[in-house]
């Protein structure tokens, strides 16, 4: 359900006064630094560029709410109020970018070199955010549609996804695409994670005094160990057809005091990638029959396992109505029936999904997410805002 209770927006210039260019959008948004300082401590966060998005959605007749729960970290939903009986529609993009440290060259300056805009967080995702920005002003430009049209340009998408989450708080709609960068194929899945903390406990003793200590570093050796072989059974067994298994891997671990003593704690971090089938709950009755069968058979063993964040893997139903939409228009623009794909890394797809919002993930082409070098490719940004704005004016309609 939506508010009813809107901040007033400016009142709207003529259409053909207000540039939507995609191309120019991105580079204003690429100029702001919106490092997300849950990454990088001292990050410049979101607000700055919510401010900028929030000013250019209600110069074009959006009413604007800001949703900042986190201080410093707000999101930005901007509503086109349809005139009724019309199905709404949200497009959902991330405003926070990694680190702009050991990036090469200037990552707030959006260089252009043969057709692609260059800087940190063009690709990922700020050239989905222009197009899904330019694409809802041209579709409602002429007046609005029968349904709503509800842009969210959310927070935080690169650690918690608190902003995504924090917007499904007070809003909802019909259908969602999140216009993560996907090289203008329909992606219908992704992985999703789970994060753990095994805690190995042993004995501290003089290092001279083998009989007295416990060394948890060795007993967490079993558990590596045991953790490569569940790998190893993942992979060889059941897979998603576009996703594959899941899979496991020890990320972090910490150990010891000094070379004289026999460690007395080793905790290991680790996570694991899940695919639609599999969840939290799952992967911790497996890591615990792991650490159960150690415990069984390990003298000394004794371990204490803590779930850490976890997010649920994504699938989009093909037939949903918003799925069928946009792949006729993304047909119509490309020529062919777009590719069908799916993603390793996880996205607020699965947020929305979860809310009961069916959707899907669809945006530009380009490369370098969190890479050195980061580009979208401008054609694809312009085909995929008229993709965009077609299926918001089809399914609103």
């Amino acid at each position: 359900m939506l508010p009813e209770t809107p901040s007033t927006p400016s009142t709207p210039a003529a259409p053909d006064a207000l540039d939507s260019d995609p191309g120019r959008l991105l580079a204003r948004l690429i100029s702001i630094d919106s490092v997300n300082p849950d990454l990088v401590p001292g990050g410049a966060g979101e607000t700055v560029i919510a401010d900028f998005c929030s000013q250019w959605l209600a110069a074009r007749g959006f009413e604007v709410h800001s949703l900042e729960k986190r201080p410093g970290r707000p999101s930005v939903v901007a509503i086109a109020r349809g005139t009724g009986g019309g199905r709404s529609l949200m497009l959902n993009g991330h405003l926070d970018t990694v680190s702009l440290a050991d990036y090469d060259g200037d990552p707030l300056d959006p260089e252009i070199h043969d057709g692609k805009m260059h800087g940190r967080g063009a690709f990922d995702m700020k050239g989905g955010i222009a197009a899904m920005m330019a694409a809802a002003a041209r579709a409602t430009a002429q007046g609005p549609l029968r349904g709503d049209v509800i842009v969210a340009c959310v927070a935080d998408e690169e650690y918690g996804s608190h902003g995504t989450a924090e917007v499904l708080e007070s809003f909802i709609a019909d259908a969602a695409i999140v216009t993560e960068p996907s090289h203008l194929q329909l992606t219908l899945a992704h992985k999703g994670f789970a994060w753990y903390d095994v805690e190995i406990e042993g004995r501290a003793a003089h290092g001279s005094r083998p009989e007295l200590g416990i060394d948890a570093i060795a007993k967490a050796g079993h558990f590596l160990v045991a953790l490569e072989e569940l790998g190893q059974r993942l992979a060889q067994g059941p897979a998603h057809p576009l996703l594959g298994a899941g899979t496991v891997h020890a990320s972090v671990i910490h150990g010891g005091q000094e070379p004289s003593t026999y460690p007395a704690h080793c905790r290991i971090t680790l996570e694991r990638r899940t695919v639609p089938g599999e969840s939290a709950d799952t992967v911790e009755r497996e890591l615990t029959d792991v650490l159960d069968h150690l415990a069984a058979t390990v003298p000394d063993f004794r371990y204490r396992l803590t779930p850490g964040l976890h997010r649920e893997p994504f699938q989009a139903d093909p037939d949903a109505p918003i799925v069928r939409a946009l792949a006729h228009h993304a047909e119509q623009a490309l020529g062919h029936p777009p590719v069908v794909r799916a993603e390793p890394f996880w996205t607020d797809c699965a947020l929305l999904d979860r809310a009961g919002i069916p959707c899907l993930l669809f945006g530009v082409d380009g490369a370098g997410a969190h890479a050195a070098t980061e580009y979208v490719d401008l054609a694809s940004l312009d085909r995929l805002t008229d993709i965009l704005t077609h299926t918001i004016a089809d399914f609103c309609s």
